[in-house]
């Protein structure tokens, strides 16, 4: 990180198009959660269960939604945005743009570009990186130390690819994308045909095709079709440790948290989610604004938008929570109706 200078107040107003109330020549170090911050920091409150915070906090100025505008400036300095949670993320690209040091354009002197391949002079390329034949890396990209980009993969504008990330042969991810380290794109699918009791291998033929403006956890591993391609649409997030069976299709702006497994040849709309943990079996067809709460087992495909839970089996969420309130007095009615069997007996 690049030494933090402080930024004035009114400034971040500035950019983020607020409504400031208080010193907009206050200073400001740092960006911090309510609950850590001090007079030098700047913090942001979205929910009003937790207005109870605004009393506690040392923050220098906290962001707040209208509703909360007047309890925030009785404390302190306020930053009055109509969209607080918006607005501090957007906060946090601009902190980091002038605090993180940026990539230095080139290729390496350990790492390994294999002829044919095409870097543009605006890119970089990590130590000990490998870049294979027919690669293309596109402006302003970064492929980072120990990557490898196989043969014909490509890698678009001003896409991350940090530390140790795979994008094997003829894969490809577009622009503005981030990989974090570890993430394996482009790996062979399960695909495996029973034989005499033995299992026979099904070349992996496909390859994964990655849209604009998407996020990959640590160590997330994507697969490749086995004859189509494994596809995910524009500005799809997936967290750390999530696995995508080959010919998976996911729509646009779909966002799946930690540890969700999707099995081969699912088809998954755009603008859902699933909590960590969530089980989607292969094969099956779930519909666009479908919301798949953690540790949710989807046996069968979903055709209506909505939220969905459980695991005995999942069911639409207000059905579900019926139910696991029932499940949870099962014993009591079993004893009292022992005791009404008894008395009849």
């Amino acid at each position: 990180m690049a030494p933090v200078e402080p930024v004035r107040l009114g400034e971040l107003a500035g950019l983020l198009g607020g409504e400031l109330r208080g010193d907009p020549e206050l200073r400001i170090r740092r960006l911090a959660p309510l609950d850590s911050a001090d007079e030098q920091a700047i913090a942001f409150l979205s929910n009003p269960r937790y207005q109870a915070q605004l009393g506690q906090t040392q923050a220098g100025c906290v962001i707040v939604s209208p509703a909360l505008a007047d309890a925030a400036a009785a404390r302190g300095a306020a930053l009055v945005c109509a969209d607080p949670y918006h607005a501090f993320a957007r906060l946090t690209h601009w902190w980091a743009a002038r605090t993180r040091r940026p990539a230095v354009a080139g290729v390496h002197a350990s790492a390994v570009v294999e002829e044919g391949a095409r870097i543009d002079a605006t890119a970089s390329v990590g130590a000990m990186a490998f870049v294979g034949r027919g690669a293309q890396i596109a402006a302003g990209a970064v492929v980072g130390p120990q990557c490898h980009v196989g043969e014909d993969a490509v890698v678009g504008e001003r896409t991350w690819l940090k530390a140790r990330v795979m994008l094997s042969d003829a894969c490809r991810i577009g622009a503005r994308g981030i990989v974090h380290g570890g993430a394996v794109i482009g790996a062979d699918g399960f695909g495996f045909a029973p034989h005499q009791g033995r299992w026979e291998k099904i070349e992996q033929l496909g390859s994964v095709q990655i849209g604009d403006d998407v996020e990959i956890g640590a160590n997330t591993c994507i697969d490749r079709g086995a004859l189509d391609d494994t596809v995910l649409g524009d500005g799809v997030k997936l967290d750390n440790l999530v696995q995508i069976g080959h010919n998976v299709r996911i729509g646009a702006h779909t966002a799946f948290a930690g540890c969700v497994g999707v099995a081969g040849s699912a088809r998954i709309g755009a603008h859902c989610t699933a909590g960590g943990g969530a089980i989607i079996l292969g094969h099956l067809e779930i519909v666009d604004h479908v919301h798949i709460t953690a540790a949710t087992l989807i046996t069968r495909s979903i055709l209506k938008p909505g939220q969905y839970s459980g695991a005995f089996p999942f069911d639409d969420n207000a059905s579900w929570e019926k139910n696991a309130a029932t499940l949870r007095q099962l014993y009591t009615l079993r004893e009292r109706l022992r005791a009404l069997e008894k008395k009849n007996t």
